[in-house]
């Protein structure tokens, strides 16, 4: 294949995995967002305590990441043997109907106990489809990239999470301005009903583009099952991107989940709006970044611009939280565009960097258990831990030392890990050249 013919097919193949991202990701912060403001009391018996409620819909949030690994396994499965586009045209339907199922339930007050369960239900569907997702989004833009140039498109799969993210507390700010009760009473589900029409655009986009070529060059896993190959084989790079990923995928909802729920607090006394506002300010300040940080990441080595994001989010862990008991509206967007800008590092490159920890053989099945479990430990339980840990002690100070020990994990687990090359000669490690499928140490 040609340069030309290649770079093509990686910009088409980004631009899908950015589209499918994006959509993915918003139908699942939609959730996120929705559960941190009015699920605590919609879906739950009338008179439960402010927090208890908060922290009773974050438990039904945490059940899409627990359902995540299983997303992975199953949709890894069909990526290694059946081709990545396949597998992520199931995940973007499944989504889609489990999102827009959500915009029709009828709440507690019309169904009582079995408005949570059905709540429940179609988030578990929910992280079912998200934990296929990602992995497939990600090796379609990674494996139609050369060598040179695999951070920077595996950026378009990430910028997919701020987008959705954007288009989330952007549509939830415009909501707001109706008033609590009528966010209460019916606004709430015109985010989850507008996500048929994302996911009809979708997945037009993703039956025309072609299929990886490292699926169609790579042999069957052996040993049979593409599981089995990962838990043989690739155990210990995968037990290492667990480690590296509490921040991208745990500490990023403590930044944007959580501190809705605790900067709206009657304590905190934040408005809904400024704080939608501000998280959608952040929102495309992380998703101009996103690209950039990517192109760093080949430029400079994707490892060391990851490292360089965590110590900042370190620093910034304390004026996150802190300033929104400020009177400053001015200074909250500030820090937290800040905040979101540094995580564009951390989560930018990643992608290419997980996609790479592992030789071609059962690649979707490892990243995925990877992405997923790390999801489930981190994103899943970060902000009910938070929550409760705020509830208990009534101070954000627990919640910040989370934060910082997170990022502390991540940095040692990344120092370690390995990174692949797909080509016989890699572009930008100043090393040895590893070959085909062999490990180098990090970038």
């Amino acid at each position: 294949m040609t340069e030309h013919a290649q770079s093509r097919r990686a910009r088409k193949a980004g631009i899908a995995a950015f589209v499918g991202t994006t959509i993915e990701w918003y139908d699942f912060y939609v959730y996120a967002t929705a559960a941190s403001l009015v699920f605590g009391r919609i879906f739950f018996p009338e008179g439960t305590d402010r927090l208890t409620g908060i922290a009773a819909a974050f438990a039904t949030y945490a059940v899409g990441f627990f359902a995540r690994p299983l997303g992975g396994v199953v949709f890894g499965h069909i990526g290694d043997r059946f081709g990545r586009r396949s597998a992520l045209v199931i995940t973007l339907t499944m989504m889609g109907a489990a999102t827009f199922l959500v915009g029709l339930l009828p709440t507690y007050a019309g169904i009582g106990v079995f408005a949570p369960l059905l709540l429940v239900l179609l988030r578990f569907v929910q992280g079912i489809a998200v934990g296929g997702e990602w992995g497939g989004a990600v090796l379609m833009a990674v494996e139609h990239a050369p060598e040179d140039k695999k951070t920077f498109y595996g950026g378009f799969a990430q910028l997919g999470n701020p987008a959705g993210a954007l288009l989330s507390t952007g549509l939830f700010s415009l909501l707001s301005t109706f008033g609590d009760d009528a966010l209460e009473e019916w606004a709430w589900r015109v985010p989850f009903l507008l996500s048929a029409v994302l996911i009809v655009i979708g997945i037009l986009i993703r039956l025309k583009i072609e299929e990886s070529p490292v699926f169609e060059a790579e042999p069957e896993p052996d040993g049979g099952l593409p599981l089995t190959y990962a838990l043989k084989t690739n155990w210990k790079p995968i037990l290492l991107g667990i480690g590296t990923l509490p921040i991208a995928v745990g500490g990023y909802y403590l930044v944007t989940t959580f501190i809705t729920a605790y900067a709206t607090d009657p304590a905190v006394g934040l408005s809904e709006t400024v704080v939608l506002n501000a998280l959608s300010v952040a929102a495309v300040v992380e998703l101009i970044a996103t690209l950039g940080v990517a192109w760093l990441g080949d430029k400079v080595g994707r490892v060391r611009v990851v490292v360089w994001g965590l110590a900042a989010v370190a620093v910034l862990a304390a004026p996150q939280f802190l300033v929104v008991s400020s009177d400053s509206t001015v200074l909250i967007f500030l820090v937290f565009a800040a905040m979101r800008l540094v995580m564009a590092a951390t989560y930018g490159p990643v992608a290419a960097v997980l996609a790479q920890m592992f030789g071609p053989q059962a690649r979707y099945t490892s990243i995925s258990v990877t992405y997923q479990v790390a999801g489930a430990l981190f994103g899943g339980l970060s902000p009910v831990v938070s929550t409760l840990m705020f509830q208990a002690t009534g101070s954000i100070v627990p919640v910040i030392v989370l934060l910082v020990a997170m990022c502390a994990l991540s940095i040692a687990c990344l120092l370690r890990a390995p990174q692949h090359t797909d080509d016989p000669a890699p572009a930008e490690s100043p090393g040895p050249a590893a070959s085909v499928g062999k490990a180098s140490g990090p970038e």
